[in-house]
């Protein structure tokens, strides 16, 4: 019992020493932190304990070399080598600047690179500086490249400036490649898209890129429709044909009325004259082509914006980023083109047919004036691009206006709208290109399909003189034309696929330089006459004096008699064949010396 007791006791002092010092450790606690805040003091003279941080670790991955898997890397893929090996440095490899964070992966040794030897004063021959002061900007993410518009001025800054411990280093190619990638961090410019001169201006460097989808399947799909729309058309003929082998009049079945086309050509015309070797069918196709000019022509008018600063990124807009808009403006440019050949071709064909005689000689000056105002309206058009190409017709073309004895500065002022090129004469142009001369155009053409249909079609002898008979009703006529318009349809889809309408930078600089540009292609042979002397003589009076001798052919020199009528190079007006004949194969000779002179070096 009593040993029972004495471990209770030893027990309880255990507690008890237990108790006292968990309470003299308490009081001690309460003692210094009351002591602490009662003397800042002394606060401010303890030192504290510095708390572990965690290492700063850089994933070493990010400095390897980007992975190109094609055999001839494309420009994004180039775009994104050449910013390894030459902007990644200062840059960033996520376009991110010299942060901390990036500079991490210089190392330890090189974190502050102007006072070690990998780019400071001590660097090798390989090496460049990297100033202790100078902010290296981001290149990618929210806020970055907020001094640049678009793609354009980018690439400029880049192949000017770039690398700045060595600028000019890069080519151009380069340039465009390195400036793709960082659009491409930017999240601006899809992957596909390829820059260039002709679609940068379009690309704006803080709203991402949107490119209409590949058009060019359903170009073709469209392109296959008209060629089997033309084909079923010239079996349908061929079948016709057989069937009215021997009819001297092809009489339609009274159940087909003419409609408003049928109306615009005579109820029937010979056969023989109704051959595509006679006619070319160059008629019909001047007014197809000028049909899909003026649809065309509007639908640009939705994007174009003719204002100096926007002009050209609107048409690199146009063909860059509107869907179909590349088709549009290729199908207007190349129908533009077109349109010159197949008027003059038309106009060849009147003179060396002699089917201007007569009561046809004003229906010839109506022509001839209609070829005059689709070259104006091609040369106001060219002018409307507003870039780097159309130096020769801004300066160049409009200055020969200045050289007209007494009228000439008051003719330059009326065409450009001011004493010298600017803002205001591409107003100007925008004006004589839309309404003026496109509406005297049509007045024109409107009258001379009138004269045309009052005077019974193309030119022809008398009933009594004619070898052949048999005529043609204006129904197989008109399937005729559009016959030959399907195929000249598909011709122009084509082209328009495979040969784009030319763009090129923006004009930037008040001053352009001349030299190394060249006129329109159907102006070529002024530019070359302008290299033997006087502006005036070779720019001005001899392409007057050749129009006046065109639109005298009628009038001075000796018609085609009745009987030759209908026929290629009739006796009667051998005189004005060669003439023309003569005036065609100097241009000709002109055109093809100026754009050798040009193209050589």
């Amino acid at each position: 019992m009593d040993n029972q007791h004495h471990k209770h006791r030893i027990l309880l002092s255990r507690i008890m020493l237990a108790v006292f010092v968990i309470v003299s450790a308490m009081t001690a606690s309460l003692l210094a932190s009351t002591d602490v805040k009662a003397s800042p003091h002394q606060q401010s003279k303890s030192t504290p304990t510095p708390l572990p941080q965690p290492t700063p670790t850089f994933d070493v991955k990010r400095l390897d070399k980007p992975l190109v898997v094609s055999e001839v890397p494309n420009q994004l893929e180039a775009g994104s080598l050449k910013y390894w090996g030459v902007c990644m440095a200062c840059h960033g490899d996520r376009g991110q600047g010299l942060t901390e964070e990036w500079k991490d992966a210089f190392g330890a040794e090189d974190r502050n690179c102007w006072q070690s030897g990998c780019h400071g004063a001590d660097h090798p021959p390989q090496g460049f500086l990297i100033p202790k002061d100078k902010i290296i900007p981001s290149v990618a993410g929210q806020g970055s490249l907020a001094r640049f518009q678009n793609a354009q001025e980018l690439h400029d800054y880049i192949l000017a400036s770039m690398p700045w411990w060595d600028p000019g280093q890069l080519t151009d190619a380069e340039a465009w490649e390195v400036t793709a990638y960082i659009l491409h961090m930017h999240k601006v410019l899809p992957d596909d898209f390829v820059l260039s001169d002709e679609n940068a201006s379009a690309i704006m460097t803080q709203y991402a890129v949107q490119p209409p989808e590949n058009d060019r399947p359903a170009i073709i799909v469209f392109a296959g429709i008209l060629s089997l729309a033309a084909m079923g058309m010239l079996a349908q003929d061929v079948r016709k044909h057989l069937k009215y082998k021997n009819a001297q009049v092809v009489v339609e079945p009274a159940r087909e009325r003419p409609n408003f086309f049928h109306h615009l050509h005579p109820p029937s015309i010979p056969a023989l004259q109704a051959r595509f070797r006679y006619t070319l069918g160059a008629g019909g196709l001047a007014v197809f082509l000028c049909f899909i000019l003026l649809v065309t022509g509007i639908l640009e008018m939705f994007y174009y914006i003719p204002v100096a600063e926007r002009a050209a990124i609107s048409v690199q807009t146009i063909t860059a980023l509107i869907p179909f808009g590349a088709l549009i403006r290729n199908l207007h440019f190349w129908s533009a083109q077109g349109l010159i050949v197949v008027m003059s071709v038309h106009l060849l064909r009147v003179v060396l047919t002699g089917a201007y005689a007569r009561h046809r000689r004003l229906n010839y000056l109506i022509g001839l004036g209609m070829l005059i105002m689709i070259l104006l309206l091609d040369f106001t058009g060219y002018v409307l691009r507003w870039d780097e190409g159309i130096r020769w017709a801004l300066i160049v073309g409009t200055n020969l206006l200045k050289t007209v004895p007494w009228i000439g500065n008051s003719l330059y002022q009326l065409a450009i709208g001011g004493p010298q090129p600017g803002a205001s004469t591409l107003e100007r142009f925008y004006t004589w290109h839309i309404f003026v001369l496109t509406l005297v155009t049509i007045f024109l053409g409107g009258w001379h399909i009138f004269h045309v249909r009052r005077d019974g079609g193309v030119a022809v002898p008398a009933p009594a003189q004619r070898e052949d008979s048999a005529r043609i009703s204006r129904f197989d006529l008109v399937r005729r034309e559009v016959r030959i318009m399907l195929i000249s349809g598909v011709i122009l889809l084509l082209i328009s696929i495979f040969f784009p309408a030319p763009i090129q930078r923006p004009i930037t600089q008040a001053t352009l330089d001349i030299e190394d540009t060249r006129a329109p292609w159907f102006f070529l042979w002024v530019q070359q006459m302008l290299k033997y002397g006087d502006p005036f003589l070779w720019g001005v009076a001899v392409p007057s004096l050749a129009l006046i001798l065109m639109a005298f052919l009628p009038y001075a020199l000796p018609q085609a008699k009745d009987h030759e009528f209908g026929k290629w190079f009739p006796r009667g007006n051998r005189i004005a064949q060669i003439v023309v004949i003569v005036l065609a194969l100097t241009m000709i000779i002109l055109t093809i010396l100026s754009t050798f002179q040009t193209a050589s070096p």
